[in-house]
């Protein structure tokens, strides 16, 4: 892959200004009635059912968390299936690239975006809060909350399927990120901002510097020269 230095700019440009609608006005405009109507549409939901309670309980246990690595490998293997040993190596390989990519976009994310706040389950002080009615292993809240890191990680492994297995694989993923990232936001542990304006503006800006440069196919062949069970001496081109 060349370095597409328009698109990347162009991709920059975008998070960054969707960043700033955001981030500049007062309490974040018309973001914070967004994210107040959303939270509040499921909130309301909480003392109404016991089912739907359990509903949230279970979809942000770290079992389910499980679950979107499963689906996410599941993915993966469809691919991994169909190729001869060299591409399932390169597969897994990729594999690990992305969670390399993905670790060191978040950290970054993390540290360098000006923003620290609490989900809205306790922002809201009349907030209804799932762990106050079971008492099981579910996270419905947090004191930093932005930008959403579950939704980031997501995120990366759609873009990653776009760039190395196509359209198809793309659309796939995403679906795996809206089914796994949004019972978040419904159950309070994040603002809808924190994903479609944090997490987003994360892979907007750090991913295009990744996947439309050399750097992963570089990073891809460096693994498989120097990886148990490759060759050291011819450079696989990706």
């Amino acid at each position: 892959m060349k370095t597409r230095i328009s698109l990347i700019l162009l991709l920059n440009i975008a998070g960054l200004a969707l960043f700033m609608s955001w981030f500049v006005p007062a309490n974040h405009g018309f973001w914070f009635l967004l994210d107040s109507g959303i939270f509040h549409f499921f909130n309301q939901g909480i003392p109404a059912s016991h089912a739907y309670v359990w509903f949230l309980a279970i979809t942000n246990n770290r079992a389910f968390d499980g679950c979107s690595l499963l689906a996410m490998g599941c993915l993966m293997l469809s691919f991994w299936r169909k190729e001869a040993p060299q591409g399932r190596r390169k597969i897994v390989i990729i594999g690990l690239v992305m969670l390399l990519a993905a670790v060191i976009v978040n950290q970054l994310a993390q540290h360098l975006m000006p923003v620290k706040h609490a989900s809205p389950s306790l922002f809201f002080p009349d907030a209804y809060r799932v762990s106050d009615v079971l008492h099981i292993s579910t996270k419905d809240a947090s004191k930093d909350s932005f930008p959403g890191d579950h939704g980031m990680m997501l995120l990366i492994f759609s873009s990653f399927m776009w760039r190395y297995f196509g359209r198809k694989a793309f659309a796939l993923a995403l679906i795996i990120s809206m089914v796994f990232a949004f019972p978040r936001v419904m159950i309070g542990a994040h603002w809808f901002t924190d994903i479609v304006v944090g997490s987003l503006t994360a892979v907007l800006i750090g991913i295009p510097w990744i996947l439309l440069t050399p750097l992963s196919d570089k990073t891809i062949a460096l693994f498989d020269r120097h990886l148990p069970g490759g060759s050291n001496k011819n450079q696989t081109n990706y």
